[in-house]
């Protein structure tokens, strides 16, 4: 048996998640573990447990299995499929025998917990554990966390840990949104108005200490500043509310209703808070979104992808790779 190589190092590129399939029942088990963690939903337990088992799961996974299916492919879900193709080029391009490079889920496969389990076998003596999450938040962010120490809890030998708890203004990931957004105006012209807009989150979580709404902010601006934009030719926008609580404002929705009033009937929308394109990205911004802003008196709406497997991601995660280690 050959001897692990000196240093060696494992890193972890981790989502989100997704469904096995755009099936209801699958969809089901997906909402379940996804809607179950405390981090993503900050209720007393057992009013949350009634409300998600009589209420939400019953009725919600259908919808969203609808939704599913508008942008599956023959791939797969397009979160997973981006983030394993970003995973595979990083790999083929950067990794090798003292640096091995693998992607995994927080909820759903390949799930985290395994992945884990996989370096160990392989005798890493650093984990760096990167999530594809630009802005940090405890809803997300800290929940890859939880996944890592707990299962750390029965090593007898812990690795080095390196966590990228976020990336919002880092250079490189700022020029690479910026650069997707100028090659799109170079080849389509530029709207009215760039609109960029992020996952929303209850208000409450900013009061509690969660870093996130202000991180969105510094992002956008930055972008904005890239792309040597006016305060006029640009807004940030939150999406996908679930519930009656009040959350992050400016609501997405309620300003694509309101722009074609105001005469901005040509915009642009790009997701910068999405490493990835996903169901909130290609089924909710590029479609619903884009009938609700068209209906509401609007020209022209186009979505920018996200970075995805684009080579100034694969640079991007490089780069946040070689300063944690």
């Amino acid at each position: 048996m050959s001897e692990t190589p000196a240093g060696k190092t494992g890193v972890l590129l981790v989502n989100l998640g997704s469904p096995a399939s755009p099936k209801t029942g699958d969809v089901r088990r997906f909402l379940r573990e996804f809607l179950g963690d405390p981090r993503v939903v900050n209720l007393p337990r057992p009013l949350w447990w009634l409300i998600l088992n009589l209420f939400v799961l019953p009725f919600r996974p259908r919808k969203s299995a609808h939704a599913y299916q508008s942008i599956w492919t023959e791939q797969g879900s397009p979160l997973i499929v981006f983030s394993q193709q970003l995973t595979e080029k990083l790999k083929a391009r950067h990794g090798g025998p003292s640096l091995t490079i693998d992607c995994a889920m927080r909820y759903g496969k390949p799930a985290l917990r395994d992945k884990l389990r996989d370096l160990k076998k392989q005798g890493v003596d650093e984990i760096v554990i990167l999530p594809l999450y630009p802005q940090y938040s405890s809803t997300t962010t800290a929940s890859i966390f939880d996944i890592v120490a707990d299962e750390f809890v029965d090593w007898r030998h812990m690795p080095g840990l390196r966590f990228i708890s976020d990336f919002h203004q880092h250079p490189a990931y700022i020029a690479a949104v910026a650069a997707s957004v100028q090659q799109h105006w170079q080849q389509n012209g530029q709207a009215q108005l760039l609109v960029m807009s992020f996952h929303d989150l209850p208000a409450k979580l900013t009061e509690w200490g969660d870093p996130y709404y202000y991180q969105c902010q510094a992002s956008a601006r930055l972008i904005a500043e890239q792309l040597g934009l006016a305060e006029t030719q640009w807004k940030l926008v939150f999406q996908s509310r679930f519930g009656r609580a009040e959350w992050l404002k400016p609501y997405c929705v309620e300003v694509l209703e309101e722009l074609p009033k105001q005469g901005i009937r040509q915009i642009d929308m790009i997701c910068p808070g999405f490493s990835v394109d996903c169901l909130e990205t290609l089924e909710e911004i590029a479609i619903a979104n884009r009938e609700l802003f068209l209906e509401a008196g609007g020209e022209s709406y186009r979505y920018i992808p996200c970075l995805n497997d684009s080579d100034a991601h694969v640079e991007l995660m490089l780069e946040l790779i070689r300063t944690a280690r």
